[in-house]
């Protein structure tokens, strides 16, 4: 007799607004978060979430109560079997961005529940391949008057981080460069420094802003055109020996698979949540693989940590000061990693750890 599938009977979602203690911004003083719980028919259930820092977290909520909720129904529990027929089912809506994000609640729900139905955690049902990784130190920063960024790189020095990143992208490149030579001084010659534009330039203010910054040795600079600006970033990466990296506001494989076709990305940075979850996740890691490219996934370490574990490559995961999930008290139970002297370690857990209080 055949056993039969697992399939998906039911999906919650509930809004969580989370108040950062560390404005990342006037206009950020908390971030949303997704909390879902998925229910099988053999009883199951898995705990996910989706999250978004301040735009659209009610759309998200109501494509997933809505659109995913209904369409899962009655699927198969498998996230890999089941994800690109839901993705193609949402496509209407478009192909990335908020369908992608919403479908992540339902993935890391899925992953969650086949890891805690086999009694371990994710990182030990993908493979585990290391015990810990490198973090480094970022902050959302621009805003910061000098002292105060030079006091948060800091911190970070004195908290063993080898890598830090701090914003670029203010009105008087000036000032720029100021910020960045003081940061580099206090870091010194070994370690790594990482500058994030988040999209300020366009193609001419990112060259110049290159050229005045390389003789501060940055690893990388994230971002420096709009996300959507493939031609524009293949371009720059002529103009410049600095590493361009993207990929937080690259939605589907399909945009990063045309950014490493074109040599328009020397580092790809996959947010777990963006590209609809850990079944997206590790497609792009291959991608980055067969290109020859380094992925260092984009915030959200507590979940991004527990991927990283089990990847092929060395890679690092992004820590940005005191906007840990389990810092700020959204979890019900401790944080599944941990961060010290500037490496990453899981903590033991059940499937991904990550429950959000009420």
């Amino acid at each position: 007799m055949s056993r039969r599938t697992t399939e998906i009977s039911g999906l919650r979602a509930r809004l969580l607004r989370v108040p950062l203690s560390r404005p990342w911004g006037p206009d950020v003083p908390a971030v949303h978060v997704i909390a879902t719980t998925v229910t099988l028919t053999d009883g199951a259930e898995g705990h996910g979430l989706t999250w978004t820092p301040s735009i659209g977290a009610h759309a998200a909520l109501a494509l997933l109560e809505h659109d995913i909720a209904d369409a899962a129904r009655g699927r198969t529990a498998d996230p890999e079997a089941v994800w690109q027929p839901l993705w193609e089912h949402l496509h209407e809506a478009g192909g990335g961005g908020l369908t992608t994000i919403a479908l992540a609640g339902l993935d890391l729900a899925l992953w969650d529940a086949a890891a805690r139905r086999a009694g371990r955690s994710v990182s030990g049902l993908l493979g585990r391949r290391r015990s810990s990784v490198a973090a480094y130190g970022s902050g959302v920063n621009l805003h910061y008057p000098l002292a105060e960024l030079c006091a948060q790189v800091e911190r970070w020095v004195a908290a063993g981080f080898d890598a830090v990143k701090i914003k670029v992208g203010g009105p008087d490149l000036a000032e720029d460069v100021r910020r960045v030579a003081a940061v580099r001084a206090i870091l010194g010659p070994t370690r790594r420094l990482m500058l994030d534009a988040n999209q300020r330039w366009d193609l001419d203010r990112a060259t110049a802003a290159l050229d005045a910054l390389s003789g501060y040795a940055p690893a990388w600079i994230e971002e420096p055109l709009r996300a959507e600006d493939l031609a524009g970033h293949a371009e720059l990466a002529r103009r410049t020996r600095i590493p361009l990296a993207v990929g937080e506001n690259l939605h589907t494989e399909h945009r990063f698979a045309e950014y490493l076709r074109a040599g328009a990305a020397h580092v790809v940075q996959p947010n777990v949540v963006r590209v609809g979850g850990i079944t997206p996740f590790r497609r792009i890691a291959r991608l980055a693989r067969e290109h020859g490219v380094a992925l260092h996934p984009h915030l959200l370490p507590e979940l991004s940590g527990q991927l990283a574990l089990t990847l092929d490559a060395e890679v690092m995961v992004e820590d940005v000061e005191d906007a840990g999930f389990g810092a700020l008290g959204a979890l019900r139970e401790p944080s599944p990693v941990r961060i010290d002297r500037g490496r990453l370690y899981e903590v033991d857990h059940l499937g991904l750890g990550l429950r959000f209080a009420d």
